[in-house]
């Protein structure tokens, strides 16, 4: 598909340089902070689990992990500038606790004393251990699922189909999602509950209580892998999961899809400050750990340029988009995926009444493609423009699927005739697999014989949102603020984020010389 246009070899490697460039000061950032989450994670990759007991009698997922616990404790007493390895596995070292959970049991009771020891090499011992074996068990993960999907097989066709399930309760989205895959569904989105993403901890145990979504917590990843690798080896073939690594705890999530085989998760490097308002600086720190978790785990990553398309036009804004796939991979690139790992996102959601609406979504299209010739695309429906006439909903759904098919996308989300009327029925799902399963039968090879005409309305205009493009890129790269600021100008989305407001940038902390975080160390591949 990379062929279909005909695309100036200088001015995509002039994106790219640009990209780089407006890129680096971010990946700087995070190099030189880490934050609350990416240390919670650091205790989670060494086995600490758990809530508090004294915290409430209510419901689990509102209580206190240990993770917070212990962190907040090293942070109040010696600060986080050192990381929290060093100052947790000196107590344990030193003899002051015998274990992890002993530890927390002691921050608890309000007995546990921290420092940062000035021998620190024991402490680097035993943390990189601890967190070595966490890291080993992703790895097995990742040999499980390459296992699995060479004994089960893939999906005979691309794109994976992806359907979204979430209901609020764990264990009335298995059975849905279930009949999902029967259905034909390759890749399962559980959606998260409202609100979680800005939530600074993460949930413990199996939760039935969400609203318009369902908690992402490492019990309900643990079920549901387990009901799709069960209906995996009912349909012969390998059932995909996705979840989302965003928000406020994107490095502890991602850490707990590793360890619980997720294959795909939701994880972009602007999403949550454009619409979620998280500090800038707090997503960035924490994208990069995140990313750097996902590409040891093999999970393949979602980003969200779709939105972009919810609050800024689907045309005049197009370049908007192409600059953010282009940082993206820019940054997904650094952290150390693969471009078989870049699921970029873009999205069918040019109003319909516009002339020429379906040749223009053509075009933006197959200029994704042609950029990142490698990268399985997520192709978003329409949802701006559904009015709730759900036939022509449906029409639309299906002018988004036969798009797909003509551009090779990766990844196909199921549109809804019912988006913006009400959350899907089961048999809204059926008629919407039957939507997509009738375009890949009639269709799917129709690309084949689909070339746009060089300098065609099509050619012309994938050519004017690449030149536009790198103009944006030139702007970023070029101003003494760069990324952050064209944040705070409200370049992507229209949506304006201050580098010092959103919420998270107490949690945001710089490091010291002396710092040491053993995950690091292990996925970097190099001591930090």
């Amino acid at each position: 598909m990379s062929g279909k246009l005909a695309l100036n070899p200088v001015l995509v490697a002039r994106a790219r340089e640009l990209a780089a460039r407006a890129a680096a000061p971010v990946v700087e950032l995070a190099q030189a902070h880490t934050t609350v989450s990416v240390e919670r994670a650091v205790l989670r990759l060494a086995g600490l689990t758990g809530t508090d007991p004294v915290t409430g009698d209510g419901p689990e997922q509102d209580r206190v992990p240990w993770v917070n616990r212990v962190v907040d404790a090293v942070r109040d007493q010696v600060g986080l500038e050192s990381g929290v390895a060093l100052p947790v596995w000196h107590a344990l070292t030193s003899g002051a606790a015998g274990s992890l959970p002993e530890l927390a049991e002691q921050v608890g009771a309000g007995t546990a004393r921290f420092a940062v020891p000035t021998d620190p090499e024991p402490a680097r011992e035993a943390a990189r251990a601890a967190v070595a074996a966490g890291i080993a068990w992703i790895d097995a993960n990742r040999a499980r699922r390459d296992e699995l999907v060479t004994t089960l097989g893939d999906p005979p066709r691309r794109p994976w189909i992806y359907l979204i399930v979430a209901t609020g309760d764990i264990h009335e989205d298995i059975p849905q999602a279930q009949a999902a895959a029967r259905a034909g569904a390759d890749v399962i989105a559980v959606i998260r509950s409202t609100g979680q993403s800005l939530l600074d901890y993460v949930p413990e145990g199996a939760t039935r209580t969400g609203y318009a979504g369902t908690y992402a917590t490492q019990e309900n990843f643990r079920l549901m892998r387990a009901a799709l690798d069960d209906v995996s080896r009912e349909l012969g073939r390998y059932v995909r999961l996705t979840n989302y690594a965003s928000g406020l705890c994107m490095p502890e999530i991602a850490v707990l899809a590793g360890l619980e085989r997720l294959d795909m998760m939701l994880n972009d490097a602007m999403y949550g400050i454009l619409f979620r308002d998280i500090n800038p600086r707090r997503t960035f720190v924490d994208q990069r750990f995140s990313r750097m978790v996902h590409a040891r785990a093999g999970i393949v990553i979602n980003t969200g340029e779709d939105n972009y398309l919810t609050t800024a036009d689907a045309v005049d804004e197009a370049h908007t988009v192409t600059v953010s796939q282009l940082l993206n991979e820019r940054l997904a690139h650094e952290a150390g995926l693969e471009d078989w790992q870049l699921g970029l996102g873009h999205a069918f959601e040019i109003d319909p009444d516009r002339p020429e609406s379906f040749r223009l979504e053509l075009a933006h299209a197959l200029l994704a493609r042609g950029l990142f010739p490698d990268a399985p695309l997520k192709w978003m429906p329409p949802t701006k423009h559904m009015t709730g006439d759900v036939f022509r909903g449906y029409l639309l759904d299906g002018f988004f699927n036969l798009a797909g098919v003509l551009t090779g996308q990766g990844i196909l989300l199921v549109g809804m005739m019912t988006e913006a009327v009400v959350t899907p029925w089961l048999s809204d799902r059926d008629l919407a697999l039957r939507n997509v399963r009738y375009v890949l039968d009639a269709a799917g090879n129709l690309a084949e014989d689909f070339h746009p005409q060089p300098g065609g309305f099509i050619d012309r205009r994938a050519h004017t949102v690449l030149a536009e493009a790198v103009d944006l890129l030139e702007r970023i790269a070029d101003h003494p603020q760069g990324l952050i600021q064209a944040i705070a100008d409200g370049t992507f989305g229209i949506t304006r984020r201050s580098p010092d407001g959103g919420k998270g940038l107490d949690g945001v902390v710089r490091l010291a010389p002396d710092a040491y975080n053993p995950a690091l160390e292990l996925l970097e591949g190099v001591r930090v």
